[in-house]
């Protein structure tokens, strides 16, 4: 018995009212604690960053747009169709302080983020409890049908409401110009609504197939339709694809413009109504299988399938083409804007300053670098999740099937890190085609094309020095492979925060992204690139070298 199944309290005597046929909800309670206790690191993480990237984005409002003049230029410049598109509703800038902007800019994004969250919390506690055999062996005991569902909602709502109230609490107190206790609880209270929305979207996607990944990408792909249909609602005449997203729906409280709290009872709504599809769905499966009858394969195997790296590329593919997808369209979204990046950027004095300590020979040039880093570290997302895979396997018990033949441990981990050193290679390429391709209608410069992909694939080595980080850890270090995450979360604030914010030129340094020449403001030197690759074949070899000296983990 795995301590797992002791901790939900598998084998313990029934209580009097929970035996057998004591509901379909029997087992709930227990199954809460079990996922807090579960999720006693992975929640509060994801909570205190959102809450202070917030508090923080909030306070730097304040700070750029101090005075009267710079929010009218901030108006100015986001009153534009692609400004509305990567911001919010125009009604907000009627009255644009430093709450409005919060609301105007941040709350699409954190709203996405909060989705996330809430995506991962349900398929982590349902869909991957099937596919591990986990939730059947619990429901052989006292636990009702619906209680992983039940409990896994029940956690998600439980982190969106204590992100709600820090929020409220949060920006409440903060005393910034414009941001008063009554919008803040509102600000907080959409963030609740929004997640409860997508953590419902989850519950029905975890019926639809048998695989944690393929529903957590399904309710991945909806979230990503919702802000497309919000941006291009924003950036219209009238609007009214916005009313079709929750997304839209939170922004459209106008929080601390107008206060208006009637629009979050529609996600309200629409968060019951796909809970209660979940549980409907639920009930016309069986365990471990999904609604969407899996199609039958091939009678025989390609020959690629029976490689080290063909099975990996077959298990990879699907991660693979929606990053590449969703970077290709975040390319082409930031390239549309590049040639009104002058006019819109011109009067904030701080990025300004961010963008002269970039260099180059205009703002386009300098804001294209900035733009490069967000775009190499949503590529680094992908590849620490890629040269992961192989430690799912490993703990999923499917590894050792594959062990126990001539495949040895080398080639088996290798074709995963390859995949992943591969697949972000291949990622950066096609956001530096869709930056390039946008950027170039936008400015009518078509030697953009060229050099925008080039400044992209700069950033490669970076990446496969993030892929040899996480290999250094799932060699040696297993239970501490999670920690591949900070390498990309740290890119982040220090590459482009750190820009706007003034961070010191050392903390820079520590990120492999720092070393890698900032095109196309830069000149580009093959020094660092080269060093960096060096790296990264050393970090992978000692990596594998570590696996190849310790004991498989299996549950």
């Amino acid at each position: 018995m795995t301590s797992a199944t002791k901790t939900a309290g598998v084998g313990a005597p029934a209580r009097p009212g929970t035996a057998a046929g004591g509901g379909a909800l029997a087992g709930t309670g227990t199954l809460v604690r079990f996922a807090l206790r579960r999720d006693r690191v992975r929640l509060p993480v994801w909570i205190l960053a959102l809450l202070l990237g917030t508090l923080s984005t909030a306070n730097s409002y304040a700070e750029l747009y101090g005075t009267p003049e710079d929010r009218a230029n901030a108006v100015e410049t986001m009153g534009s169709p692609a400004g509305l598109a990567m911001s919010g509703p125009r009604h907000y800038l009627d009255d644009y302080t430093s709450g409005a902007m919060l609301g105007h800019q941040m709350l699409g994004f954190t709203a996405v983020l909060v989705g996330l969250m809430s995506v991962l919390v349900i398929t982590r506690h349902t869909r991957a409890e099937e596919e591990t055999g986990r939730a059947e062996l619990l429901r052989s005991t006292v636990v009702g049908r619906h209680a992983h569902l039940a409990a896994a909602l029940s956690v998600a709502a439980l982190a969106n409401l204590v992100l709600g109230l820090l929020l409220a609490l949060g920006l409440g107190g903060l005393g910034v110009d414009g941001v008063d206790a009554g919008g803040s609880l509102l600000y907080g209270a959409a963030h609740a609504a929004v997640g409860l929305v997508f953590a419902g979207v989850a519950a029905v996607t975890a019926q639809l197939t048998a695989h944690a990944r393929g529903a957590t990408g399904t309710a991945l792909a909806v979230i990503g339709a919702a802000y497309v249909l919000r941006a291009a609602g924003d950036s219209g005449e009238n609007g009214a694809l916005s009313w079709l997203s929750p997304i839209g729906w939170a922004q459209r409280t106008y929080v601390y413009v107008d206060d208006d709290w009637w629009p979050l009872l529609l996600c309200l709504a629409l968060a019951a109504g796909c809970a209660a599809t979940g549980f409907a769905l639920s009930t016309r499966r069986d365990v471990g299988a999904g609604i969407r009858p899996q199609k039958p394969g091939r009678p025989v195997a390609s020959p690629a399938l029976g490689t080290p790296l063909g099975l990996a590329l077959r298990l990879h593919r699907g991660m693979l083409a929606g990053f590449g997808a969703g970077l290709f369209l975040m390319g082409a979204m930031y390239g549309s804007i590049l040639g009104q990046a002058e006019d819109m950027l011109k009067d904030i004095d701080q990025l300004q300053e961010a963008l002269e300590r970039i260099g180059g020979t205009g703002i386009a040039e300098a804001f294209a670098s900035m733009v490069m880093v967000v775009v190499a570290v949503v590529a680094a997302v992908y590849v620490v999740m890629a040269a992961l895979r192989a430690r799912a396997e490993e703990t999923a018990g499917r590894a050792e099937p594959l062990l126990a033949t001539g495949l040895s441990r080398g080639r088996w981990a290798g074709s995963h890190l390859a995949v992943a050193m591969g697949g972000g290679t291949l990622a950066l390429l096609v956001a530096g085609l869709g930056f390039g391709i946008a950027g170039a209608a936008s400015t009518g410069d078509g030697v953009l094309v060229p050099r925008l992909v080039g400044a992209a694939l700069a950033y490669a080595p970076a990446l496969w020095v993030t892929v040899g980080v996480a290999a250094v850890l799932f060699g040696w270090f297993p239970r501490a492979s999670a920690a591949a995450w900070i390498v990309p979360v740290y890119a982040f604030v220090v590459g482009y925060l750190g820009q706007i914010l003034r961070f010191p030129g050392w903390m820079n340094n520590l990120s492999p992204f720092g070393h890698v020449p900032r095109l196309p403001a830069a000149d580009l030197d093959w020094t660092p690139l080269l060093v960096l690759t060096l790296v990264a074949a050393g970090l992978v070899w000692l990596g594998l070298a570590g696996l190849s000296r310790r004991d498989l983990e299996t549950k």
